[in-house]
């Protein structure tokens, strides 16, 4: 029995497990739409395409599942490229399908046709068109297998709409063979013997984690490979969550805004051990000067990042949980490796690391009832036990999240990282709230970033997702402005937002919640009013005008020549 194109997509989708899609209809994906609705998958209707991306990447990252998003051709489809390049730099597992014009008409400039295929090509994993119905079932099955697999990223399917009604032949699905795609995920075991044998020799080791440690699902590994070897632990922006960040091992984030400890222990280590990670220039600052004194290590499924921007002395290309598996037992059946010596051995660095604890802790300069946002995100952090689910914008906000929310677990926070999309936090949100029901979300943001995508507070407010917004309002485009501060002479071109909606009668107008604080005193009361609020609120925080995000690494400088509070 033959059934038609959007069968055959959603039973497709439901073979992958797929529960949610966020998207937009338009006419040529009108019939998927329609056929979404019989089907067992919640299908989210945002209010813009590029929110659509956003909250299915976030919705990818607390399931540790493929996100999934569905639009229309032409505007619909172009509206997903910031959505789609943000998950291409973060790695982050995703399939996006768009509509297009029937196959007849592509090439002939049809109405809302666009080349999506060739546009995206730079930022997607791997995309195709799907031109031969026959082709539909493998195409889809292939993108899903491509999208986790390996190095996660996302994958676009672009889908004529003859290919959509017409009808075709119901195929099993088989095991996926791709003779130029096999990820190595088993490391090379003389590779892991010389990283062992470099971590015994090294008496300042440093592990520097990244968002491949929760991309692997390899928390677990890393933290036991820490406390056996009494290594201290930074993470890059998207690995924060991969170690407990209140451990006593971790200095926390490092690079641009890392701390001042992280930072300078990585400038003295002799051995540093980077798992899952990519040298990004925002963590490594000047490149000559990074790790100078250091042997390094690399672990990564992706050959072509090892030895990318830094190059490295033992490259072991595997998946992180493989790896750091194989570590941890090499260590476990040395019958001469002895913790307490291990322990000892280290004593000294750990004194050394704690004369920079002690001599530029991370902290911020208080103003009397002047709200300060590094207090804000504390007090967050109190208030919800550290348990939230905590989204951001970019710029300060972001920074903040980062230094003064302490991430225990994987999958805690959520932020573009490599691209840096102002309008990612709240559609995130929104699609972390509906993979966890459960839990408290919070997007962190900028009053300048909020207003990319705050037409989302529909979605949310429809979808009954209780997500909570903590505006920290400064009035500026803030880390830019920063940078006017610092290296322009306060000249704040374009930076200063003279004009802002009020955010509480924003919120009610969308039947949403409000809340405002414009003093020390009234945050904790604010926040705790919005934690017990079932319905989405959103709390405008107005804080320092001029408030930095310190430490601060000036660009092309190394990141020992932080400028400090």
């Amino acid at each position: 029995m033959k059934i038609t194109g959007a069968e055959a997509i959603v039973k497709c989708l439901e073979e992958q497990g797929v529960e949610v899609i966020f998207g937009f209809p338009g006419g040529v994906i009108i019939d998927l739409f329609d056929e979404l609705e019989t089907s067992s998958i919640t299908n989210v209707l945002v209010r813009h395409e590029q929110a659509a991306v956003h909250a299915a990447d976030a919705y990818g990252r607390v399931k540790g599942e493929v996100g999934v998003a569905l639009v229309t051709s032409g505007p619909g489809a172009t509206n997903t490229v910031t959505g789609i390049a943000s998950a291409y730099c973060d790695s982050i597992p995703m399939v996006v399908f768009t509509g297009q014009v029937p196959t007849g008409l592509i090439g002939n400039d049809a109405f809302q046709e666009v080349d999506i295929v060739g546009i995206t090509r730079p930022c997607t994993k791997h995309n195709y068109l799907v031109k031969d119905i026959n082709e539909l079932m493998p195409t889809i099955r292939e993108a899903f297998h491509v999208a986790r697999t390996g190095r996660p990223g996302p994958v676009l399917i672009d889908l004529p709409k003859d290919v959509v009604i017409g009808k075709l032949n119901y195929t099993k699905p088989k095991p996926i063979k791709m003779q130029t795609y096999r990820p190595t995920y088993e490391p090379h075991p003389g590779q892991i013997a010389k990283a062992c044998k470099a971590i015994l020799k090294a008496k300042k080791p440093v592990i520097y984690a990244g968002g491949g440690v929760i991309a692997s699902n390899s928390n677990k590994e890393l933290t036991e490979l820490a406390k056996k070897l009494n290594i201290p632990v930074t993470m890059t922006l998207m690995g924060l969550g991969g170690f407990p960040g209140t451990d006593k091992l971790s200095l926390g984030m490092l690079g641009m805004h890392g701390t001042y400890f992280a930072n300078m222990a990585v400038s003295q280590c002799d051995l540093l051990i980077a798992v899952g990670s990519r040298f990004d220039d925002r963590v490594t600052g000047k490149i000559d000067d990074f790790a100078p004194y250091a042997k390094i290590i690399h672990i990564d499924i992706d050959p072509t990042s090892i030895s990318k921007n830094v190059t490295v002395d033992i490259p072991i290309v595997a998946d992180c949980k493989y790896a750091l598996t194989a570590i941890n037992r090499w260590f476990d059946v040395q019958d001469d490796f002895d913790k307490k010596e291990q322990k000892k051995k280290v004593a000294p660095w750990f004194k050394e690391i704690n004369k920079w604890v002690k001599k530029h802790p991370l902290g911020y300069l208080e103003e009397g009832d002047i709200i300060k946002p590094q207090y804000v995100v504390q007090k967050l952090h109190e208030l919800t036990k550290g348990d939230a689910i905590i989204s951001t914008e970019v710029g300060q906000n972001q920074m903040w999240a980062a230094q003064f929310y302490h991430f225990n677990k994987p999958r805690h926070f959520l932020t573009s990282g490599g691209l840096g999309v102002m309008g990612y936090g709240f559609p995130a949100a929104i699609g972390a709230q509906m993979a966890a029901p459960k839990k408290t979300v919070i997007d962190v943001a900028g009053d300048g970033s909020i207003q990319m995508n705050i037409q989302e507070l529909a979605t949310a407010r429809q979808y009954n997702c209780p997500v909570k917004i903590a505006i920290l309002n400064n009035g500026y485009l803030g880390m830019v402005r920063q940078w006017q501060e610092l290296f322009y002479d306060k000249r704040y071109a374009g930076t200063d937002l003279e004009v802002s909606p009020d955010f509480v009668k924003l919120a009610e107008a969308y039947g949403a919640v409000g809340l405002r604080a414009t003093k020390t005193s009234e945050v904790v009361p604010v926040i705790k009013e919005a934690l017990k609020t079932k319905n989405v609120v959103v709390m405008d925080f107005v804080i320092a005008r001029e408030e930095g995000v310190y430490p601060m690494v000036p660009a092309g400088k190394a990141t020992t020549e932080m400028l400090l509070v």
